[in-house]
């Protein structure tokens, strides 16, 4: 059961002028469910994304990359296609031929040149790409090309799940100019989830009329502040993908700078978006009962205190622990003090579960009682601070616990 994740609603799905979707049922790895998903840019559209730092990526994002990183940029693409079932990756060549392929395939169809399309897949590693699927569906899924509604934002989040047990959508709407500007997008993710980024598909539209060069920046900084925060089982996916795309179709003057106020505007509505996704997914997490988060105040910097957190949410030890609603809050110092902060002073560490602080100065607080601990594990919303005191900087990550059925939908992932 999701944590407080209710799914999606149509109706609060604001629509994206300029983009059109569709889904269709390919058969990619079951049939019945849909598992292709189509995204179609007016032309005059800008796309940027960011990628999964796992060194042995899929062949989708090689060509995404590719794709992007061509004469026309991000400025030239006209559609964005996506599969679940299979992720196209351990493949060698020939799964870089495939994802070729499928980007050809949708191009004759469509009328565009291959390189104005950005294939996507999640699913299975080191199975080939059922490519000839894709192609027979690709002319009934172009000619079911429709405006981007919510009704046809909440099927697109359907399309693109794999062990998620809800769809997960956000959107957000600002004034710019006077004029209404609408953020909506999508995203997927339960497992191998880790930061930089997470086993995850993002795709965030905006109607926006912004500078194509600042779309690169935008999204750079959104992923930093919200799916380079999250962590489930620590593994860092080879398909991890979030893809800003702007029409250019709300009408107000053109954002020239991401340090304008409407910049701002706009930065800060991509970003809400993202985090709602980002958090959705691990509320979603596989098996997971609780959504824990972690802040870590009083570092020397940013960097240090997300080492800290990190260290916190992906240990084993305190996730079975908050799975148990057991508080055993030693693992949690235990943690801090493995993160790898050479000249930490364990004297000076606070540690707070909620309202109860725990730890003081590296010890036991003498108020602390274990029944207020455990009053605090059995809620299925949980905070973890701890404060170094050692600087001004501070951080937040996103976790949750690890259950029984985490092992059990892992160990069945591919039957």
């Amino acid at each position: 059961m999701p944590v407080k994740l209710p799914p999606p609603d149509p109706a609060a799905l604001f629509p994206i002028a300029g983009l059109r979707l569709a889904t269709a049922m390919a058969g990619v790895r079951k049939p019945g469910r849909r598992d292709l998903v189509l995204f179609a840019l007016d032309e005059g559209a800008a796309v940027a994304g960011v990628f999964t730092a796992n060194r042995f990526c899929a062949a989708p994002v090689q060509v995404c990359r590719e794709h992007l990183g061509g004469p026309a940029g991000g400025a030239g693409v006209r559609a964005l296609l996506v599969n679940t079932g299979n992720a196209n990756a351990g493949t060698g060549a020939d799964g870089l031929a495939r994802a070729r392929r499928s980007c050809e395939a949708l191009a004759a169809v469509m009328g565009v040149a291959p390189r104005q399309v950005l294939p996507f897949s999640t699913g299975v590693i080191m199975e080939t790409l059922p490519v000839d699927r894709i192609e027979a569906a690709l002319p009934a899924l172009a000619g079911a090309l429709a405006p981007a509604d919510g009704a046809r934002w909440a099927e697109a989040a359907e399309g693109i799940m794999t062990t998620d047990t809800v769809p997960k959508a956000a959107s957000r709407r600002i004034e710019i100019d006077g004029r209404a500007v609408h953020v909506t997008g999508v995203a997927k993710g339960a497992g191998m989830i880790r930061p930089n980024m997470a086993t995850m598909l993002g795709f965030v539209a905006t109607d926006a009329v912004v500078d194509p060069a600042l779309l690169q920046p935008l999204v750079e900084a959104a992923a930093d502040r919200s799916f380079n925060r999250i962590t489930i089982d620590g593994d860092t996916s080879t398909n991890d993908s979030f893809v800003l795309m702007a029409t250019q179709r709300a009408g107000h003057a053109p954002i020239a700078s991401l340090d304008s106020p409407a910049g701002r505007a706009l930065a800060d509505a991509v970003t809400a978006v993202a985090v709602q996704l980002a958090q959705s997914i691990v509320r979603d997490g596989e098996g997971a009962t609780k959504f824990i988060t972690v802040q870590v105040d009083g570092g020397h910097d940013e960097a240090e205190c997300r080492q800290v957190a990190y260290a916190i949410a992906h240990s084993p030890l305190v996730k079975t622990a908050f799975f148990a609603s057991d508080p055993n809050l030693g693992r949690i110092l235990a943690a801090v003090g493995y993160a790898g902060i050479a000249d930490l002073d364990q004297g000076l560490i606070d540690l707070y579960l909620d309202d109860v602080h725990v730890a003081r100065a590296g010890g036991r607080h003498p108020d602390y009682q274990e029944a207020d601990g455990a009053r605090v594990m059995k809620q299925p919303e949980i905070s973890v601070r701890v404060d170094l005191h050692r600087g001004g900087a501070s951080t937040e990550v996103w976790t949750c616990d690890l259950s029984y059925d985490y092992v059990r939908i892992n160990a069945d992932y591919r039957s």
